[in-house]
């Protein structure tokens, strides 16, 4: 089977990468600059590289053509809502007729947790909810996930917050929601098993680790696996949520205060259940995901 991946130089892309080479099927990696370190990396793998974007059609007709399958994994976290419509409401939309048009036969969807009852509260969500949608409506057999929070050792939330614990003696705790981290490498065997599932075929599953916890207890037990006292505090939502607003004023930062309200939404917790049972995949508990993180 040969797989198009969108996304594959981020954050979790390369997991997922990894994960899919492993099951013995070829990967074409969409990449905007197939001559960054990124892109270079995943043709060391033995990736084919096609050249594109997501604000792209034509390129995505190109790399699609010839493939099996689809996985989507392109997301911003910042912009504004019209950048949010342009690179993931629309360009899923013209990946979508793109494997449509290319017979594709599989197509699977990294959405988020919230994209259901937050589509109304921020672009991200909005966006991600569209893009349920359209490939919903497309008649591809797929397959859609949505995680709570990913951890990872070389991206994510993790790093930063490790590196705070390790060298700050005042630990900000940014969020007083629960939430149910899940390690990428477990994200990354869920997609690749998706390909092939055929109990999956056309449903969405959330994905979380096995333990809900706080903000506070996520850096509590960063303190216990590191063996350091730190003192901690809550920053209030209302102060984030102000400083987000000066914030987005520079270009950067656009978006910066509606990544503040996903966080504030509500709790970011899932039901694991149905995706363990459907692939036996049983994700790592959050204190082995810190020490992977740290070893």
């Amino acid at each position: 089977m040969k797989v198009l991946v969108t996304g594959g130089t981020g954050f979790v892309g390369p997991h997922v990468i990894h994960a899919i080479r492993a099951q013995g099927h070829d990967v074409r990696a969409l990449v905007r600059k197939p001559g960054s370190k990124g892109a270079r990396t995943l043709e060391s793998w033995g990736c084919e590289l096609a050249e594109g974007s997501m604000t792209d059609a034509e390129s995505l007709k190109r790399a699609v053509e010839g493939c099996d399958a689809v996985v989507h994994l392109v997301a911003i976290l910042f912009g504004t809502p019209e950048d949010f419509r342009r690179v993931m409401e629309q360009g899923t939309r013209h990946l979508v007729a793109a494997a449509q048009d290319a017979g594709v036969g599989r197509f699977v969807l990294m959405s988020a947790n919230g994209s259901v009852e937050g589509r109304d509260l921020t672009p991200y969500f909005a966006a991600k909810w569209d893009e349920e949608l359209a490939v919903k409506e497309s008649g591809i057999d797929h397959v859609t996930f949505r995680p709570s929070f990913i951890l990872g050792p070389n991206g994510g939330q993790l790093p930063p917050q490790l590196m705070l614990v390790r060298f700050s003696p005042v630990t900000p705790v940014i969020g007083r929601r629960r939430f149910q981290p899940i390690w990428a490498d477990d994200v990354a065997a869920y997609f690749a098993a998706a390909l092939t599932n055929e109990a999956a075929t056309n449903r969405a599953f959330e994905l979380g680790g096995p333990d809900v916890v706080t903000w506070e207890q996520f850096h509590a037990e960063i303190r216990r696996v590191l063996g350091k006292k730190r003192l901690a505090f809550t920053v209030p939502p209302g102060l984030l949520k102000a400083a987000a607003t000066v914030g987005q004023i520079l270009p950067p930062f656009h978006g910066a205060r509606a990544a503040v309200e996903m966080l504030d939404f509500d709790d970011n917790v899932v039901d694991p259940a149905p995706a363990i049972e459907t692939f036996g995949i049983r994700p790592l508990d959050l204190r082995t995901q810190i020490r992977r993180a740290v070893s």
